[in-house]
């Protein structure tokens, strides 16, 4: 009699597949792994010489599975996950509870990672797993209970309650306002500066672009002293905190950097994208306690007064000091005192 298993590929091969047609990334599923992309690369290569036929499609602009790869990318995807559900039927804890969140890299890395010890000293029956990924995941195939979208208002999924907008805003260490030779009042000084792009061909965003916002600066075709891409954006955000240029901030995902002084924004013009941030509950966790909790919590930290900065006066930005331009450190960013607009000889003591 012949052994079925030993015809059908091995578990890792499997696995890898299903993490490479997840992403449509070979890099992003070697991290996930923790192996290299070249393994990954190797398992895909081996199984496709196994299977006789080619899973993906390589392309230019990224992988795409072909039909015989969305087949089995199917197949294995249900087979793996109904291997989940047996272990963790078979060995349930009493322990906390699981509550598994999805966003985009930039949103976790930036905004929900650092107010997640607020939620667990409320919380603390409560495990927060995350899974970043930039890809719109299917929240049911993925085992995955919330979801923080971003997207536009017209195309967020049913049931999903809107948490707040996004606006583009220059931001840069504080170190480059005293830069000797290289003014950063206006926009035109941007000419002076580097400035720091997020450029990811696997999630085109044209409207995070700085020809966007120097379009609405009216400052298109400025030519800038450099230019550094990154295709992460917590990449954009760590070459600006490194003095590196100029990163165009995201709200609210720069908010925390503003309130403690570690990013500044030079500039006053800001430009308001068509995006924004929704909290969507997958189907199966609705009513769960612990979901519910979650996204209470989500709502709450949402709602928290914004940052307000000195560009909220309506002086602009070149006729302040770069002293004046840094936020306060504190928990809100205060507004400028009026100015004094008395004659010097006036101010004097008699």
């Amino acid at each position: 009699m012949t052994d079925p298993s030993a015809a059908a590929p091995s578990l890792d091969l499997l696995r890898g597949f299903e993490a490479a047609a997840r992403h449509l990334n070979f890099t992003r599923a070697a991290d996930e792994l923790f192996i290299t992309q070249s393994a990954v690369s190797r398992q895909i290569k081996t199984l496709e010489e196994r299977l006789g036929v080619t899973l993906f499609l390589r392309q230019p602009k990224g992988l795409r599975l072909t039909q015989q790869g969305e087949r089995l990318y199917r197949a294995v995807s249900s087979a793996l996950r109904q291997v989940s559900e047996a272990m963790e039927g078979l060995s349930r804890r009493t322990g906390p509870s699981v509550v598994t969140v999805t966003s985009t890299l930039g949103f976790c890395a930036l905004w929900l990672v650092p107010r997640l010890s607020s939620f667990q000293r409320s919380f603390p029956e409560v495990e927060v797993r995350i899974a970043a990924s930039d890809r719109i995941l299917n929240l049911d195939r993925e085992r995955i209970d919330v979801s923080i979208r971003y997207c536009p208002p017209h195309t967020a999924p049913k049931g999903a309650e809107w948490l707040f907008n996004e606006e583009l805003l220059p931001v840069c260490s504080p170190a480059l306002l005293d830069a000797p030779g290289r003014p950063l009042r206006e926009p035109g000084d941007l000419r002076h500066h580097v400035l720091l792009h997020l450029d990811d061909p696997d999630n085109p965003s044209p409207w995070l672009s700085w020809s966007h916002w120097l379009e609405t600066a009216g400052a298109s075709g400025l030519k800038s002293a450099g230019s550094l891409a990154f295709n992460y954006y917590d990449q954009v955000v760590r070459a600006a905190l490194a003095g590196q240029g100029v990163a165009l901030g995201r709200s609210p995902l720069v908010q925390d950097l503003l309130q403690d002084g570690s990013l500044v924004v030079p500039l006053m013009a800001r430009a308001a994208t068509d995006r924004g941030y929704w909290v969507v509950q997958a189907a199966s966790a609705r009513g769960r306690a612990d979901v519910g909790r979650f996204v209470q919590w989500i709502r709450s930290e949402a709602q928290a007064p914004p940052v307000r900065l000195a560009f909220d006066t309506v002086e602009t930005a070149a006729h302040n000091s770069s002293k004046a331009l840094r936020p306060r450190k504190s928990a809100r960013i205060g507004t400028p005192k009026p100015r004094d607009r008395r004659k010097r000889s006036e101010r004097k003591t008699p």
